[in-house]
């Protein structure tokens, strides 16, 4: 009765930005970041020549049910498939535009040409067993079927020699995977890394990690919430064989929304098995920064299962977008009677305790953002040019927080930074 009522006392506007959370339905190019509006900095100066066209080839990885088209192309829906796929898609920025017009409307704060995203095309290359792998007993004990093992391990090698193929082509020997949250259909997470690639300068491997989601209407929060349980299982096992590609030198993740649970959780149960065999998590996963933007996590639950397990000694950097504008995150602390989200925490929300371990760290970094979120202020990552900024000073140029370092947030206190309006202030090129 405490929840109906309150909800109750709802704007039309708070609901719909329920129903939108996390949500990937850009149509056109994302804004221009600012900091190549505010600068001569130009990220697509060195693009190989095989990369200067207006489409993208994102590697792709999962677990929803496909359905079969015409030709060599196919679809996914927001069902759960027990076997994980993986295969690429092609996204194309603008219509009939040359590289040419594209660089240019893409540093330009104000386009002369109209720059749609659409996915072209989709290709499945691979499929790995059902999991649960089939159990059978050999010499009174019980182990996977061999037949099965087998033909995991050598679509995994399948699958490895395709991220091989790609980084033979970068100078850049990483990786960029993106986890999105619920409300996101297949094509909206493919969308999205490819537009984060192309500002990142096309260097790396892109790779779109999509899991079962986006089922609509207003209880779809709950189904695209418990796929991102089911599909934990199988994100462990693309970060393993991923990970194992001996040309990769880092992964990158990007998770946004309810992403952010999925890809920590995943990472909790890999850290927590690597220390139990007696191996380093961080030379074993390779992975360089994991960003978790406007995560849909309680911050109690946060605390128990992944600061507490210490999770982020499995990972070189933390960065943590959070803005007191989301919006649509409130609506899941009501729902769930929160009493904290992670994507709306203040450093008032710590005690001095809890504000004192996480100094001890400089692995963790918490971006406060003021800077202009959009109406849902939930899906700020591509809609607003200065939050894409930070993103690219981070993940292209490493560069820690502060004017010194060329990422000019604003320092408040302990591993707190604000990103205001118009951000960067400074040259950071």
């Amino acid at each position: 009765m405490e929840i109906s009522t309150r909800l109750r006392g709802w704007s039309l506007a708070r609901v719909l930005a329920f129903l939108v959370l996390s949500g990937c339905g850009a149509i056109e190019l994302m804004d221009t970041p600012t900091l190549f509006t505010k600068s001569k900095s130009n990220p697509f100066r060195d693009v190989p020549a095989e990369f200067r066209t207006n489409k993208v080839e994102v590697l792709y990885v999962t677990d929803r049910t496909p359905v079969e088209q015409e030709g060599s192309t196919v679809e996914y829906t927001h069902g759960r498939s027990p076997s994980l796929a993986y295969g690429t898609c092609t996204v194309e920025i603008g219509k009939d535009v040359s590289w040419e017009v594209l660089v240019e409307n893409s540093l330009a704060r104000k386009r002369s040409r109209s720059l749609p995203l659409a996915l072209r095309e989709t290709r499945e290359l691979g499929r790995f067993p059902e999991t649960p792998f089939p159990l059978v007993v050999v010499d009174e004990e019980v182990r996977d079927d061999p037949t099965v093992v087998a033909d995991h391990k050598a679509m995994e090698e399948s699958f490895q020699q395709e991220v091989r193929k790609r980084l033979e082509m970068t100078p850049l020997k990483e990786a960029f995977v993106f986890i999105h949250g619920v409300n996101c259909k297949f094509e909206g997470a493919a969308i999205l890394i490819a537009q984060v690639w192309h500002y990142l300068g096309r260097e790396g491997v892109p790779i779109a990690y999509t899991w079962p989601a986006a089922i609509g209407g207003a209880r779809g929060y709950f189904y695209d919430r418990e796929s991102g349980e089911f599909t934990v299982h199988h994100l462990k096992q693309f970060l393993r064989m991923l990970s194992a590609c001996e040309d990769l030198e880092k992964i990158h993740i990007i998770s946004h929304s309810r992403g952010a649970a999925v890809g920590t959780s995943a990472i909790r149960e890999l850290f927590i098995e690597a220390k139990a065999g007696g191996r380093d998590p961080m030379t074993e996963f390779k992975i360089g920064h994991l960003i978790l933007i406007a995560p849909d996590m309680d911050l109690e639950v946060v605390g128990q299962r992944i600061t507490a397990e210490r999770v982020f000694l499995a990972v070189e950097k933390l960065t943590v977008y959070v803005s007191q504008g989301d919006r649509a995150i409130g609506f899941t602390s009501i729902w769930f009677r929160s009493h904290q989200r992670l994507a709306r925490l203040r450093p008032e929300d710590l005690s001095e305790k809890q504000r004192t371990r996480i100094r001890r760290t400089s692995r963790i970094d918490i971006i406060d953002v003021t800077a202009p979120t959009g109406f849902t202020g939930h899906s700020y990552f591509y809609t607003s040019p200065e939050v894409s900024s930070d993103l690219i000073l981070l993940l292209r140029d490493g560069k820690e927080p502060g004017a010194a370092n060329g990422r000019p947030l604003i320092y408040r206190g302990g591993n707190f930074w604000e990103l205001p309006e118009g951000y960067p202030t400074a040259k950071a090129d």
